[in-house]
């Protein structure tokens, strides 16, 4: 969700840690970067959270259209013998009042972890992405945007459950033949009780050329400490997903298929496709749909369909403009956003975002 982190500001670890009497190696260094999103959001209907049923139209400022604003600080530091030191903290934040958004509500609830890389891998610990959401990123076929994508439907099923894992220790391996193979584990933090809050997930990617096929599960149980983040984080679900990306030239055609089987409520069936052209080295236009049904209910169903622009002003600021509508039957609740109309109410609902980003 935040790989776009160029033209980075880039500081010597010893100038933030000479304050504190403590020394850095001149290899080391650490790195602030973040993204503030802002923009316009309409959608022709909303829900109604006390009746359920479907009310008048809205018309509000937005955070995060197209990807969540935020900002952190990641650092490294050559250990020698092959192997690197890192760390990354990184915090969500709504621009339309200046409070934390789009993370366990946590002040670095998106990240907060520490690792060793090198030859054999990347180990790290504490708060981080899972395998699941990381494959789901991937084969999203609008780039994960926070508008009229996968990331609302994700969003919609279990909130944050497996986007930010507290208490996390994951395993990503080196690329071998093509495949490169990722594994987390999120203990509860309970004493006496491992099944509580315990979440685990893994994937395996395979890449040839300009193809990409990734496959990926998820695993977790309520309770545990990370039950008390503001946010749901540790809905029980368990979730499979497989999706390739092939990229032609200017053309990138990716495909999903995801199952969230959240305990006592749906079991969604989602299936997506679409694609994204780069018209020019400004200009890009993206447009996906998404089928999801219940297994528990067929008569349980939507689809999401959304189109998108951007243009570039220069490499760190864009504009966008998108363009969604939603179509919910029985008791499916699929919105059109993630930050400002997450869940729709039955029938049609249209929906539009335009706004601007700014990378640092």
């Amino acid at each position: 969700m935040t790989e776009n982190r160029r033209n980075l500001l880039t500081v010597p670890a010893c100038v933030l840690l000479g304050s504190f009497g403590l020394s850095a190696h001149a290899q080391s260094s650490v790195t602030l970067y973040g993204i503030v999103d802002a923009g316009v959001l309409y959608t022709s209907r909303t829900l109604n959270p006390t009746t359920g049923q479907g009310a008048g139209h809205q018309f509000s400022l937005l955070t995060g259209g197209l990807t969540p604003s935020l900002f952190g600080l990641k650092g490294s530091e050559d250990l020698g013998g092959g192997m690197t030191a890192i760390f990354a903290l990184e915090s969500g934040i709504d621009t339309t009042n200046g409070g934390l958004n789009d993370s366990n509500g946590n002040f670095f609830g998106r990240q907060a972890w520490v690792g060793i890389a090198g030859n054999f891998g990347t180990v790290k610990a504490g708060v981080q992405l899972s395998p699941f959401v990381l494959s789901l990123i991937s084969t999203d076929p609008r780039g994960a945007s926070y508008f009229g994508s996968g990331v609302p439907l994700y969003t919609d099923n279990v909130f944050v459950t497996g986007a930010f894992n507290s208490n996390a220790i994951s395993y990503a391996s080196p690329t071998i033949a093509g495949f490169q193979g990722n594994a987390l584990l999120a203990l509860g933090g309970v004493a006496g009780n491992f099944q509580a809050g315990r979440q685990y997930s893994a994937s395996l990617n395979y890449t040839y050329g300009q193809l990409l096929v990734s496959a990926a599960m998820y695993s977790g149980n309520a309770g545990g400490t990370a039950a008390t983040t503001p946010v749901p984080s540790t809905v029980p679900f368990s979730g499979r997903t497989i999706g390739a990306s092939y990229h032609f030239d200017n053309l990138t055609v990716k495909a999903v298929y995801v199952n969230y089987k959240v305990s006592g409520s749906f079991d969604s069936r989602v299936y997506g496709g679409g694609l994204s052209y780069q018209f020019t080295p400004a200009t890009n236009v993206d447009a996906g749909v998404w089928y999801t049904s219940d297994g528990n209910d067929t008569n349980n169903h939507s689809i999401l369909a959304a189109i998108g622009l951007t243009y570039s002003l220069s490499a760190r600021t864009l504009l966008y403009s998108q363009f969604g509508v939603v179509d919910n039957h029985g008791k499916m609740n699929t919105g059109v956003s993630t930050n400002g109309a997450l869940f729709g109410p039955a029938g049609t609902t249209l929906g539009t975002a335009i706004g601007i980003r700014h990378l640092f």
